[in-house]
């Protein structure tokens, strides 16, 4: 049995609990603490350094960041304080903390649970986990390996940014019931089943714990559309899954600089700004003049 401390670093709480990857189950009660405000680096790194002392762990730790992860640098903070921007955020907690630590992207660390543990157990070919939050989160898996960092949440529909449109923090907002969301969310997968035709999409995030209330109302006519199994523990359990691919691996060598990705500037269009429909365009008739 190995034995590794996953720790799911959120907007309102960072929690932890130590899990067995053989089989995904915690191994004891959740600890969480409440996320500093603001988020910075130096207290998010003092709440996990305590997580890790509450477990009594010195083995290796997964954490999970919501924001773009590559090899253990941070390279966008969408939702927690610019400071995580060009940071070498595996090397912080590893010092902070004694431990062997791995970072991941969150989303993709949901991925990992339910592509071994959940609800794509089994499932050859393209799978696709959306976490429907704050924003949403995405992770695309093939064969049950996962391509990371995807960001899929900041896809344009035509002049709606896909998570400031659709999550469930806009369902919220935008004081919608079920159907009226459901709507948006099935224009949305609709969107990402035409770019990649996934076999499956897994709902996860905080709308999963709801999934009777759109379950029948979240169809599509090619791929399966299902709610996630491992709910709020698939962070803690996926950040810990690749905290074990990743230990004894040498780290490559980081960057003297790094430059942000400013993801919500990364699609079509920036935030706040419109932008003609080429089609639309063409066929829009001719404005009336004045008298």
């Amino acid at each position: 049995m190995t034995v590794i401390l996953g720790i799911d670093i959120g907007g309102s709480g960072i929690k932890g609990a130590p899990v067995d990857t053989a089989t995904g189950q915690l191994l004891a009660e959740r600890w969480r603490i409440p996320t500093p405000e603001g988020a910075k680096p130096a207290d998010v790194t003092r709440v996990v350094k305590e997580l890790v002392e509450h477990f009594q762990h010195g083995g290796p730790v997964g954490i999970t960041f919501p924001g773009i992860v590559q090899h253990g640098v941070t390279l966008s903070a969408a939702n927690v304080d610019q400071g995580w921007i060009g940071l070498d955020a595996d090397r912080l907690f590893t010092d902070a903390t004694g431990c062997d630590v791995h970072l991941i992207n969150d989303a993709d660390a949901a991925g990992l649970a339910e592509a071994k543990f959940g609800a794509g157990v089994g499932v050859p070919g393209v799978v696709m986990v959306l976490t429907f939050g704050t924003g949403i989160g995405s992770a695309l898996i093939n064969d049950g390996v996962l391509v990371p960092n995807t960001e899929l949440g900041h896809l344009w529909l035509r002049d709606k940014h896909a998570e400031s449109w659709a999550s469930d923090r806009a369902r919220e907002n935008d004081d919608l019931n079920w159907k009226q969301w459901s709507k948006r969310a099935v224009t949305y997968l609709q969107h990402l089943e035409l770019l990649f035709s996934p076999d499956l999409f897994i709902i996860g995030g905080g709308i999963s714990k709801k999934a009777d209330r759109w379950r029948d109302l979240v169809t599509l006519e090619r791929s399966q559309v299902v709610p996630a199994a491992l709910l709020n523990d698939a962070g803690i359990v996926g950040a810990a899954l690749y905290a074990e691919l990743e230990a004894g691996r040498e780290k490559p060598p980081r960057p003297a600089s790094v430059k942000a990705q400013h993801v919500e500037q990364s699609a079509t269009r920036k935030t706040g700004t419109k932008k003609a429909d080429p089609v639309k365009k063409a066929t829009k008739a001719p404005a009336k003049k004045s008298k």
